[in-house]
């Protein structure tokens, strides 16, 4: 066992400091009180220095405690500037000519599953940020322009430029050395201001039960005493000066009105851009502090800078030098044990890097829904439209944990079916914390009492793909594999809570009880020619090829859980049978095995398409060859627990099934070569349907590119689709780059670019059917070269 390892077999107490500081609190739903949910608008990134933050905080390369109670990050200027760099600067949905964009470059490099050791590399600018260029000219291009990038002002040409790398390593859980250094790019000496920040998360201001925290000078060091987290001192050797505020809003500013005290968050900025020093607490106390030091660096020199923040001051560079060294080789011995093949050095680096940009990307992330609805204590009561606008039937959601987020700075909030993907990456390293993740959206405070799984932040009520059970039963494989551990109850919790999930799939997104789905974007965003969140133009019903795709492969996970379970507890066959019965009325639906027309698979063109049921019943078929369309193929499962006699009840149902309706059953099993003493093949495409979905899907002119397979045919670029509906036409064409449609803010693009973790879950069904297939079963790869592959050499 690594030291690292045996960490982890401590994992609370070292996770209680970690990367938790967003990196964008601004722009949020939480944030937002206005009356139209215009989060963008309402706190923008040139407010955020002068407002305190209500749920969360931010900053650059932080880290906070477990509850942000206390925060530490790091703030530069370059003395050309035009404010304090505290935060990332991007822009804004309707700023960007493709929606939201860090305008920043910033590297995760570095990371251990107890962040033990934490490394990150911003590269910040030697001459004045030009921030009002960024967004005029993003403004002033069109959807069908390229972004105006930072890289684009010249501001990095003759490399004036710092690299900024921020390190971390724990002494202990509760004691942290920080290392900056800062090495000058550029060709001549450089001026550079490091204000290494500590301030607390704004609790007092909300409620008249929460005790002020403070901060104050003793010995050299900051003191920091909060009423429940206790204290703690940040250290360091040698600062310029110390400077204290209050973590407030400077109400005068922003709104013309009387500020709670003298002292408030734009402090920093004011003293050090504008040498306003008054606005500094000459009594070196309040909410908020910071260390500053001023330096000279010449060209290619590097300025080191140690701090310590734990329980007791006092800071030692030498110590701190060789802790660094200790916990990054402890580091590379636990990278080099995760994987358990060899690995060329250069796919070891990128395997290590992926993982740190995994890790960094944790959040605190705290939501009180109920509460943001009625508005703060001693704030203006907020307009009456909030209370039925965004997430208003969620009042039961009351989140504040620590999260794995897409995108702290893009989407500084967990979205529910990212967060599965991301669960069964967390497995090769931290299979602790991953089912923990997993768990996490099924409790009570986030799960609807209706048992619906709240999606994201800007509309929990929306739906994403139920990929959970398939996380949670890969998260129970690995670590049985990597561990040699079964944690039975993990799953049995998961089984239950997903049962509950699957119902009201059933009851609320079955509108006719057809087992045809709807549900949506699904996640999909913009793959449809119209917003699939919105519903069809003139009403009706679609039904969705991926919602039913999805459920299909939904079922097929709960009875694999059900049956793993089954195992030790007889009382899960009849778990196993009720989900297999349901996969066999989805196929059923979904095949169009009764011959109502109702179905969504198409004979003559060999491909699954959504059908959209018109108010007056006219069927609409949505014949567009996407990613959707093979998304019914993930629903596969190959089993040998029919040759087992350990589910007698289960085997018996399935026989039953069998014998009194064939014609269901030969849909999904094939039974001329149906043995119960060799594995068994259950999907909602047979053979010969995978064969001709694959013809699309390996064709280089529609799915096949040379990275993976595309979200939509590259056929669309010349011929897209069209649908006229109200007297408006919608389109769907190939846009393999940023979208030039502004739906879900025009960055969110599903027109064309390969998505991973749906290439991995094609791969990974792709294995099965080879498995139960064998290398007998040939197919062209690439369609049209005459060149026949088994699946697995595909």
């Amino acid at each position: 066992m690594t030291e690292e390892e045996a960490r982890l077999g401590q994992a609370q107490e070292w996770r209680k400091w970690g990367p938790y500081l967003s990196e964008r609190q601004w722009g949020t739903v939480r944030e937002d009180y206005s009356p139209n949910g215009g989060a963008w608008d309402y706190l923008t990134h040139d407010q955020a220095r002068s407002k305190a933050y209500r749920w969360g905080e931010d900053g650059i390369a932080g880290i906070s405690d477990i509850g942000q109670k206390l925060c530490f990050s790091l703030a530069l200027w370059n003395g050309k500037d035009p404010i304090l760099k505290e935060r990332l600067f991007g822009l804004a949905s309707d700023e960007g000519n493709h929606g939201e964009d860090v305008k920043e470059y910033y590297f995760y490099l570095d990371n251990t599953p107890s962040h033990s050791y934490m490394q990150l590399l911003y590269k910040y600018p030697q001459n004045a940020y030009p921030y009002e260029r960024l967004v005029e000219e993003n403004r002033r291009r069109t959807r069908d322009d390229f972004e105006y990038e930072l890289l684009d002002t010249g501001i990095f040409d003759e490399d004036r430029y710092f690299d900024i790398f921020v390190e971390y390593a724990k002494v202990s859980p509760e004691e942290i050395s920080i290392r900056i250094s800062a090495i000058n790019r550029g060709p001549d000496a450089a001026e550079l201001t490091l204000l290494p920040t500590l301030w607390f998360r704004n609790t007092w201001g909300w409620s008249a039960k929460k005790k002020k925290p403070e901060l104050h000078a003793a010995k050299g060091s900051i003191l920091a005493n909060h009423p429940e987290l206790g204290s703690y001192w940040l250290s360091t050797d040698h600062p310029d000066e110390m400077l204290f505020t209050e973590n407030e809003t400077n109400n005068e500013k922003l709104f013309g009105a009387p500020n709670k005290s003298l002292f408030v968050k734009d402090a920093f900025h004011e003293a050090v851009v504008h040498g306003r020093k008054e606005k500094i607490n000459p009594k070196q106390q309040g909410t908020k502090a910071a260390f500053l030091r001023h330096q000279r660096i010449e060209a290619g020199q590097t300025a080191v800078w140690h701090l310590n923040l734990g329980s007791t001051p006092g800071v030692s560079p030498k110590a701190n030098e060789a802790l660094f060294e200790k916990r990054k080789k402890e580091a590379d011995a636990f990278y080099d044990s995760v994987t358990p093949f060899a690995l060329p050095e250069d796919m070891k680096r990128v395997q290590r890097q992926a993982f740190a940009g995994l890790l960094w990307n944790k959040q605190y992330y705290h939501y009180n829904v109920a509460k943001w609805l009625q508005g703060d204590p001693g704030n203006p009561k907020p307009p009456e439209e909030r209370k039925n606008g965004r997430n208003k039937d969620w009042k039961t959601l009351d989140a504040a944990d620590i999260f794995s987020m897409p995108d702290k700075w893009e989407y500084p909030w967990f979205a529910a079916w990212d967060l599965a993907f991301h669960t069964v990456a967390f497995a090769l390293i931290d299979s602790g914390f991953a089912k923990h993740q997993l768990l996490l959206l099924l409790k009570e405070w986030y799960m609807h009492p209706n048992g619906q799984i709240p999606a994201y932040e800007w509309s929990f009520s929306d739906v994403n793909p139920p990929v959970h059970a398939w996380a949670a039963m890969r998260i129970y494989q690995i670590e049985a594999h990597r561990r040699g551990r079964k944690d039975r109850a993990f799953l049995e919790k998961v089984f239950q809570k997903l049962s509950l999930n699957f119902t009201w799939w059933v009851n609320r997104k079955d509108d006719q009880g057809r087992n045809l789905f709807e549900g949506g974007f699904l996640g999909l965003d913009n793959i449809g020619a119209f917003d699939r969140s919105m519903g069809p133009p003139e009403g009706g019903t679609l039904l969705q090829t991926d919602g039913t795709g999805w459920m299909g492969m939904y079922a097929l996970n709960l009875l694999q859980i059900a049956l793993e379970l089954a195992t030790e507890d007889p009382v899960y066959e009849d778990m196993a049978t009720k989900f297999f019965e349901h996969f066999l009325m989805i196929a059923d639906a979904m095949n169009n095995i009764d011959g109502s027309g109702n179905g969504l698979w198409d004979e003559q063109k060999g491909f699954y398409y959504g059908a959209l049921i018109l108010p007056n019943g006219k069927k609409i078929q949505m014949d567009i060859d996407t990613l959707v369309g093979v998304i019914p193929l993930f629903a596969v499962a190959t089993s040998e627990v029919h040759s087992s006699d350990s589910f007698p009840n289960y085997r018996k149902r399935f026989q039953w099934v069998i014998d009194n309706h064939p014609e269901k059953v030969e849909k999904i099993v094939d039974l001329k070569t149906l043995d119960f003493k060799k594995p068994i093949l259950i999907s909602l495409a047979d053979p010969e349907k995978l064969r001709r979905i694959l013809e699309k899907v390996l064709d280089e002119n529609k799915l096949l590119s040379p990275y993976g397979i595309r979200s939509v045919s590259k056929e669309l670029g010349e011929h897209p689709f069209s649908l006229e509906m109200g007297g408006k036409s919608y389109v769907l064409n190939y846009e393999p780059a940023e979208s030039t449609t502004p739906l879900f803010g025009g960055n969110s693009n599903w027109r064309g670019p390969i998505w991973f973790p749906l290439n991995f879950l094609l791969l990974e069904s792709l294995q099965k059917f080879h498995y139960f297939l064998g290398d007998e079963f040939k197919i062209e790869h690439p369609t049209g070269s005459g060149q026949k592959m088994s699946i697995w050499d595909v």
